[in-house]
């Protein structure tokens, strides 16, 4: 046993041997048996499988080699190499949480003892521990379980985007995939040719239907409830039911119906007025690329100014009536009260879920994708398959499914990330939670 009480520079060694190899303060310096033990397995375990990992960690750079001569089910197969790779980081990142978890553990013994001037018995140190690592336990399958089915697939994805994954020469396991740094974001960001120029359309397209989408959904909800609120009729909470009809129908059936009722040449929207005279021939509603994105913003609209709707008759509910009246005393007409009163508390209690409204259209797979599949057909979607009115997220969907172009998608999906991660943080922050530091 090395005594600490006549040492100098006592804390300082007690780091180094910790630092040097798990538990071993606990067992040379702080008498701590079998805490000391039970990290200083971890560690023996973790150098028993470094070859193992080793392995693991050279297949993830290399991502294997090319064996045409073997049967397929016997040759290197790319995606499960970087998804063990991703494991192999991940376990070393786990272990490495723990070497630090060791070494704070033994600086906080070795102040303890400093301060008692007795070292902890067997029995209080297990106790200390499950008492202090309860915490840990409990949360580690859950732990476990994000990092597996949550992390490691999103570390995936992201790592595709720096590879040529992608059909024909390059699918596992008939072929082997290669690390291409940053090449998928030079031809998609930059790269001069179709794939850039379509991405380009497709980008200014998402962030004009998502702008578009958010503020004729919140305009036309807010109009809407300022009205039935305003107005004194009896069949006001009859309206309310109806407007919220298309908000509580499920989106695939409300857009598959408008395909149908908007189709060019059988729909019965052009049918209708075909027949009443008022148009000559079918108006392309779908089929025009233009006209095709006016639809989708219009039948959005119909979809979704309910959501709204009911938020800004809640927040006006909650509006006291005295203001109002103390306007009018003032001599304030309604248009006025709206402007001065109502809008802006409406929208200071809105606008995070505006916010966050943005960020789903962004991704509103739905709302595109059933109404008009991406159509029509423009200038470069015969190269990459995106339509007139695809949006990023419809375009991905396309992207893996149809082409497999799945390193592009994978780059699609990091510049989406990278566009909304902002959102979501400035929408977390304006949370109580976050404010009240109990996060």
């Amino acid at each position: 046993m090395v005594s600490l009480r006549n040492d100098v520079d006592e804390s300082r060694k007690v780091r180094a041997v910790a630092t040097c190899f798990m538990g071993l303060s606990h067992i040379v310096y702080l008498k701590e048996y079998a805490k000391g033990a039970f990290f200083a397995f971890f560690e023996l375990a973790f150098i028993a499988l470094l070859p193992f990992f080793a392995g693991k960690l050279a297949s993830f750079v290399t991502l294997g080699e090319p064996h045409p001569e073997l049967v397929i089910k016997l040759r290197d197969n790319s995606l499960f190499m970087m998804i063990d790779g991703i494991l192999v980081l991940a376990a070393g990142a786990v272990f490495t949480a723990l070497y630090v978890l060791s070494v704070r553990s033994a600086m906080s013994g070795y102040r303890e003892y400093r301060r008692t001037g007795r070292f902890r018995t067997q029995a209080e140190s297990v106790g200390r521990a499950l008492s202090d690592s309860f915490p840990v336990f409990a949360l580690a399958p859950a732990v476990v379980m994000v990092a597996v089915f949550v992390v490691v697939p999103l570390v995936f994805s992201v790592l595709v985007a720096f590879t040529n994954y992608s059909a024909p020469a390059h699918i596992s396991p008939n072929n082997t995939i290669d690390w291409v740094g940053m090449k998928n974001f030079a031809s998609l960001l930059g790269g001069g040719n179709n794939w850039s120029a379509g991405f380009v359309r497709v980008a200014v397209w998402t962030l004009v239907w998502a702008v578009l989408a958010t503020v004729t959904c919140y305009a036309g909800g807010l109009v809407v409830a300022v009205q039935l609120k305003e107005t004194r009729f009896s069949v006001a909470p009859a309206f309310r039911f109806i407007f919220i009809l298309p908000y509580a129908v499920p989106n695939v059936v409300s857009m598959l119906v408008w395909k149908n009722l908007l189709n060019g040449t059988s729909g019965i929207i052009n049918r209708t007025l075909i027949h009443l005279g008022i148009i000559e021939k079918g108006i392309p509603w779908l089929s025009d690329p233009l006209l095709a994105q006016v639809t989708c913003v219009l039948v959005n609209l119909w979809a979704g100014f309910g959501y709204f709707m009911l938020l800004s008759l809640g927040t006006m509910t909650a509006i006291s009536e005295d203001m109002n009246e103390a306007a009018r005393v003032d001599g304030a007409n309604r248009r006025q009260i709206f402007a001065k009163i109502t809008l802006p508390l409406v929208l200071y209690q809105t606008l995070p879920l505006i916010i966050m409204s943005f960020a789903h259209n962004v991704n509103n797979f739905g709302a595109i994708f059933f109404l008009t599949g991406g159509e029509p057909v423009v200038a470069d979607s015969t190269v990459t398959s995106a339509g007139g009115t695809d949006i990023l997220v419809t375009w991905i969907y396309k992207l893996t499914m149809n082409l497999q172009q799945y390193q592009y998608a994978s780059v699609i999906a990091v510049m989406i990330f990278i566009v909304l991660a902002p959102f979501a943080i400035l929408q977390f922050r304006k949370t109580k939670a976050y404010k009240e530091g109990s996060v």
